[in-house]
C-alpha cells in the first residue's frame, strides 16, 4: 500500500467512540482517528512494502504525519535494522503522551541493534516521555 491508501483507509474507518474511550486511559492525541490497536495491526501487515528500504521510507512518512494511528504504523511497518540512533532520539523527543512512548519501544526501538544504549541513556534524562522510554525498554529487552 502507498501511504496515500493508508491515510485514505484510515480516514475512511474513523472511529470517534473509540476517541471517547482512550481518553479515559489517559490517550489524548492531538490527531488520530480512533482505531483499535488489533485493527492497527492488521492494517500494518497489510501495508508493509516487501523491501526494507520501502518499509524504513513509508514509516519516515507515516511518522511524519503527526497522528497517533500514523505513528503507531510508522512503529510496526519500520526495519529495525535501517533505524538509527539519530532517529530514535528524534521520534522520542516528540513523544506527547504513553501509549506512543510504549508502542514505539515495543514495536521497533526494542528490535534495534541499540535498544540496551538507548535504554540506558534515556532513563537517565528528564524529559517525562524520554525517561519512561528508557525504563519501557529496559522492561522488555
Amino acid at each position: 500500500m502507498t501511504y496515500d491508501e493508508i491515510i485514505r483507509e484510515l480516514e475512511a474507518n474513523r472511529n470517534p467512540d473509540n476517541l471517547a474511550g482512550m481518553a479515559r486511559f489517559g490517550i489524548t492525541p492531538e490527531h488520530a482517528y480512533g482505531w483499535r490497536m488489533p485493527d492497527l495491526r492488521q492494517l500494518a501487515k497489510r501495508a508493509r512494502p516487501r523491501d526494507k528500504q520501502a518499509q524504513h521510507d513509508l514509516a519516515a512518512q507515516l511518522w511524519a504525519n503527526n497522528n497517533r494511528e500514523t505513528r503507531i504504523l510508522a512503529s510496526l511497518i519500520d526495519e529495525p535494522k535501517l533505524v538509527t540512533p539519530g532517529q530514535m532520539d528524534a521520534w522520542t523527543a516528540e513523544f506527547d503522551y504513553w501509549e506512543i512512548c510504549d508502542q514505539c519501544c515495543a514495536n521497533l526501538f526494542q528490535k534495534t541493534p541499540y535498544a540496551y544504549d538507548k535504554a540506558y541513556e534515556w532513563s537517565a534524562l528528564e524529559p517525562e516521555y524520554v525517561k519512561r522510554a528508557g525504563f519501557v525498554m529496559m522492561a522488555r529487552i
